[in-house]
């Protein structure tokens, strides 16, 4: 598949995502698709299973921000922003794809967190 296509596939899921639209959003995947949260060490297998629990969340997000997309070949990373009832998740998603859809998926999700001031002289804000 030629990368343009994927970006484009990818382009029109996290929009899809971002504006809550389920069955748009879930079409990059395949059926079979395997998605891993290795933080809380869940896997859903299946795109009717996956479309159901991304469905059935309730906490709606308030926003959503894709900060960058990289990758080559079959193997793909978004890291983007989820705001949930106020707070700001930090997302990575890493996508492997087999003809043309995900067939793997795994998500990282983190918190915000202050930074501590010890090590203020070697770092800057990110804007």
């Amino acid at each position: 598949m030629k990368q343009a296509t994927i970006r484009e596939a990818l382009n029109a899921h996290w929009q899809a995502s971002a504006q809550g639209d389920l069955d748009a959003e879930h079409a990059i995947y395949a059926e079979d698709v395997i998605c891993d949260y290795p933080q809380s060490g869940e896997r859903i297998v299946g795109r009717v299973d996956l479309q159901a629990l991304r469905g059935h969340h309730p906490g709606k997000p308030s926003g959503f921000e894709v900060r960058r997309i990289v990758g080559a070949g079959d193997l793909w990373i978004t890291e983007y922003t989820i705001s949930y009832t106020g707070r700001t998740a930090y997302t990575v998603s890493i996508m492997e794809f087999r003809d043309g859809k995900v067939a793997h998926e795994t998500q990282y999700f983190a918190d915000a967190f202050e930074a501590p001031d010890w090590r203020n002289q070697w770092v800057r804000k990110i804007p």
